[in-house]
């Protein structure tokens, strides 16, 4: 299952997203985001604690967590009647720049302190096994780590990176984004794509065959209670999101992907995903992981020139999750 992509080597996903991580550093007053300096010497960029965040922040972001990769744009899009707002997702190398950047997989925690680490330094500090799978490391004299956290992280997990990634702290920007805050919201639904190919990849789907993808998602206002928030942008992928993957494979491997890859092939489709995980508890791990995927997918084979569809939208469910 690993990538042969060529040239894969030189891509660097610390070399595309650093001039992206300067922009936002450069713009932050205007963008609403707040630049401080950890007493660690790490850069941290508030994009929704004390600073207010907003929309073109969150797009920023988003395509900084996909390492430079990836075109994030927002747009009016007329599916869904009440949230025709929406994020289109693109990648150039989407394998590299969904699950060997974009993916929120580095688990971090100190005390009370717990995030998902997401973006650039993921590929350098190499703690997580979807790497070997896809046969992809990076290297850099700076890395960024966006983080879905409404605390500063303490000294101990900046460290902890600097320790993994072998730079210093003040070669370390920290990208803090909240759920309840607009850009945290939005860079959680531009996942849309990486979603997908998280699936294929436990679907065990020949990733050398995926060459292109595309995504789109309605953007859920945020909500300052957590669990509120967090499943409204879990919603918008599941109910309302869209994945055309273009492969290199056999029909009947395409077509099986397809069938597999929609949210509602789950056990646990049905419910607003706040309900689907209070009733376990709270633990992530008691969801069935085939959850976890747009509402509805194509998938276009590129040898034959056929496109197999499965899934479908459910504005109904949409509605229930935005506008509780």
């Amino acid at each position: 299952m690993s990538v042969n992509t060529s040239n894969s080597t030189s891509i660097s996903v610390q070399q595309y997203s650093a001039p992206l991580v300067a922009h936002l550093i450069a713009n932050a007053p205007a963008l609403g985001c707040l630049v401080t300096t950890h007493e660690s010497g790490a850069t941290i960029i508030d994009a929704g604690i004390q600073a207010p965040g907003g929309l073109e922040a969150g797009r920023i972001i988003s395509e900084i967590c996909m390492g430079g990769l990836g075109g994030v744009t927002l747009q009016q899009v007329p599916q869904f009647a009440n949230w025709p707002l929406s994020v289109v997702v693109t990648a150039k190398q989407p394998v590299i720049a969904c699950l060997g950047s974009q993916y929120a997989g580095w688990a971090l925690s100190h005390e009370k302190f717990f995030s998902l680490g997401s973006g650039p330094a993921r590929a350098i500090a190499q703690r997580e096994e979807v790497f070997k799978d896809i046969n992809y490391s990076d290297k850099g004299e700076q890395s960024v780590l966006v983080l879905e956290t409404d605390k500063v992280p303490p000294v101990e997990v900046i460290e902890k990176v600097a320790r993994d990634t072998g730079l210093p702290a003040n070669k370390l920007t920290f990208i803090l984004t909240p759920t309840r805050s607009i850009a945290g919201s939005l860079q959680v639904t531009a996942r849309v794509l990486e979603v997908a190919l998280h699936k294929c990849h436990t679907l065990h789907f020949d990733l050398d065959a995926i060459v292109d993808g595309y995504g789109v998602a309605p953007v859920p206002a945020p909500s300052p209670d957590f669990i509120t928030g967090m499943g409204r942008t879990n919603d918008a992928i599941l109910f309302g999101g869209f994945v055309q993957l273009f492969v290199n494979a056999e029909d009947a491997a395409a077509e099986q992907l397809a069938q597999q890859l929609p949210s509602s092939a789950s056990k646990d489709y049905g419910r607003p995903f706040a309900e689907v995980f209070k009733a376990v508890n709270m633990d992530f791990y008691q969801i069935d992981p085939m959850l976890f995927s747009p509402a509805k997918v194509s998938v276009t084979n590129l040898k034959s020139g056929k496109t197999f569809f499965a899934g479908q939208f459910n504005e109904a469910l949409l509605n229930q999750s935005f506008g509780g």
